[in-house]
């Protein structure tokens, strides 16, 4: 075999070699932004028209989070968003409408206290999108029945769900458990403890 054969054996081994290289690496990379954003992932690809700009849109979420100085909040802050939490669930009996308003004003609130930028709701579901996946449709379908209520078109039963929604969010972002129903305050010390008792004070 001669020498420029040879050559172009090598040189297609190689272009080979790399080309499964950065099918390995696509493949990796698409399957990493599928798990870290479930859902959210889907919805991307259907609102961009290729995979490559979903996934190019997804990554400049988290480069622009990550650029945030996102905080926890205080024992003294949790407390205070905690009490008007149950202001506006107690609002709701008589003024569902109000109480949804002020459940979506609360949540912005937060949002603000720990560090994120209070831009349109658009960017902030896309914000609330790279740590918290799983509730961001939550926080949109919130946030429709709340901009309906404001048209007269939602019932009661929509704004229970929104402020239910509202809720979910808003308790993620004060960063307690609110499904450890068997904790006792006696295993948890400091913050922790605070926290479980502020999550069983939102019931």
């Amino acid at each position: 075999m001669n020498a420029p054969v040879v050559i172009v054996l090598v040189v297609a081994v190689l272009a080979l070699i790399g080309m499964a290289t950065w099918l390995y690496l696509q493949k990796r990379r698409s399957d990493g932004l599928r798990t870290s954003f479930g859902p959210e992932y889907d919805r991307a690809r259907e609102n961009h028209p290729d995979q490559r700009s979903a996934e190019r849109a997804l990554e400049e979420r988290k480069e622009r989070v990550e650029q945030l100085h996102i905080r926890s909040l205080s024992s003294d802050e949790r407390d205070q968003f905690v009490e008007r939490w149950r202001s506006a669930q107690a609002q709701f009996v008589d003024d569902p409408a109000g109480a949804t308003r002020v459940a979506d004003a609360l949540v912005g609130e937060v949002m603000q206290a720990r560090g994120y930028p209070v831009g349109d709701f658009e960017q902030r579901a896309a914000d609330i999108s790279v740590e918290h996946p799983e509730l961001v449709e939550k926080y949109r379908t919130a946030n429709g029945i709340a901009r309906a209520s404001e048209r007269g078109e939602a019932s009661t039963e929509d704004l229970r769900h929104s402020v239910r929604h509202y809720r979910a969010l808003f308790v993620e972002l004060l960063e307690v458990d609110d499904g450890d129903e068997d904790a006792s305050p006696r295993d948890r010390e400091g913050e922790e403890v605070h926290a479980h008792e502020n999550v069983e004070r939102l019931r």
